[in-house]
């Protein structure tokens, strides 16, 4: 039997090493050996004890490239593929499920969230989440999932060519977010209070505007580089409520505003403005195959360099020690990097 070192959150603000054996590989699964893990903002805030549907104790991590080690599936998964995962367990039976929505399913379960996740040396998952390498690199593999929620919340605002969308917080998710809003043809408006990031968004993502919450008028900003008619398209990739709550006033007539950013508490907005711009608000979870495939395809063709959002890396061994750090935003992290 193989021995499996993990790294758990015992509670907010604790994380400890420890060792089990490996059980059999279970039907229909496929155990993986971890090589990368990206960590996330769901990570951090389970860290820091802010995190919703979470219990402890917890085994985080679910950006992950892994290789094959054992497939219930030999003739597609063999030993030593590069291999992703899709990190959301759905059942496959309820209502969201047979609509092709498994992204939403109502029993979901996320690695890292629900149950254990890749934050060890072996992992075993259903083997229908297992996504291919397709050529990627392991740091591109790592970070497929993260760009994919962006992707998908692209998908579900139906961006259009010339619309103008603002994405407001530049972390990795918002990051990925105006990088699929720029492949849909928009006109992007990063919004946040980091200064360092947000020349991050012009410097190496080439978005169109940015606008520092703190430091500029916002709303006489947007109304200038719309024109006077403000962004069709808003998207929250922070998950903070302040910021959620602020940002109906940034829409136009007609506009959608798609909740990426994920807090505990309750929205709450003027009705009559809300009202009067025929507004559609909506919610953007998780993301599909049909997502994972889409931000393969924008790597291999060059229009996304994953490398760009790496500015941390660390061994598997060093990940207690320096997690703490990584909620310093005084420390520049975009995307860490576990390499195991």
């Amino acid at each position: 039997m193989k021995e499996n070192r993990i790294l758990v959150c015992t509670q907010p603000g604790q994380l400890a090493y420890i060792t089990q054996t490996l059980g059999e590989l279970k039907e229909d699964h496929t155990l993986l050996k971890i090589r990368r893990v990206g960590i996330c903002g769901t990570d951090l805030h389970a860290y820091g004890g802010t995190q919703p549907y979470f219990n402890y104790p917890r085994v985080l991590g679910h950006e992950l490239a892994a290789e094959v080690v054992q497939s219930s599936n030999p003739q597609s998964y063999r030993p030593g593929d590069a291999v992703t995962i899709m990190p959301y367990v759905f059942c496959g039976d309820c209502l969201a499920c047979r609509s092709g929505k498994t992204n939403c399913c109502v029993k979901m379960q996320v690695f890292g969230v629900h149950r254990d996740g890749g934050m060890a040396q072996y992992l075993q998952v259903p083997t229908r989440l297992v996504v291919k390498g397709e050529g990627l690199t392991l740091d591109e593999l790592a970070l497929v999932e993260p760009l994919a929620i962006g992707a998908h919340g692209i998908r579900r605002a139906a961006v259009s060519n010339g619309e103008f969308v603002l994405v407001i917080g530049a972390g990795p998710i918002g990051l990925g977010t105006m990088e699929f809003a720029r492949i849909a043809g928009a006109k992007v408006i990063a919004l946040d209070i980091n200064r360092h990031r947000l020349d991050f968004c012009q410097e190496k993502l080439k978005v169109d505007f940015a606008v520092h919450a703190q430091e500029e008028d916002v709303t006489e900003r947007l109304l200038e580089i719309t024109g006077g008619d403000m962004p069709t398209v808003v998207i929250d990739a922070t998950g903070s409520q302040k910021a959620i709550n602020g940002a109906f006033q940034y829409m136009a007539h007609g506009a959608r505003f798609i909740l990426i950013g994920l807090q505990k508490n309750e929205i709450s907005f003027s009705h009559p403005e809300f009202h009067k711009r025929e507004a559609t608000l909506m919610s953007s979870r998780n993301a599909t195959i049909m997502d994972f495939n889409h931000v393969i395809t924008a790597i291999k063709n060059k229009q996304i360099d994953p490398a760009n959002y790496i500015t941390h890396r660390v061994s598997f061994d060093q990940v207690s020690e320096e997690f703490p750090g990584w909620l310093d935003p005084e420390q520049g992290v975009i995307k860490a990097m576990v390499s195991l």
